[in-house]
């Protein structure tokens, strides 16, 4: 998908991580509201994915612009920040 999406947000995340929880409704306002692809990896499900990118504190959010990693923010991030971010790169 990061190769398909000019933009793409992917979300490291755990069930039962609080904060990733909290995030979950602003991840979900970004999917809606923004052109940029987003998508969740379950850190659990997904180790070596995550061992892959040096994530090591969730949520972890990458931002990939045009395939290359762009931005790495670590922990609760606000829905202006996010967005921000992403636009950044999408206009």
């Amino acid at each position: 998908a990061v190769s398909t999406y000019d933009v793409v947000l992917v979300d490291f995340y755990a069930d039962w991580c609080g904060p990733c929880r909290m995030m979950e409704p602003t991840i979900e306002a970004l999917a809606a509201e923004t052109d940029a692809a987003i998508i969740k990896v379950d850190v659990d499900r997904f180790q070596s994915l995550a061992t892959q990118y040096g994530v090591q504190g969730i949520p972890a959010l990458l931002l990939f612009a045009d395939g290359e990693l762009a931005e790495r923010l670590v922990g609760v991030q606000q829905e202006e920040d996010l967005k921000r971010a992403i636009q950044e790169y999408t206009d």
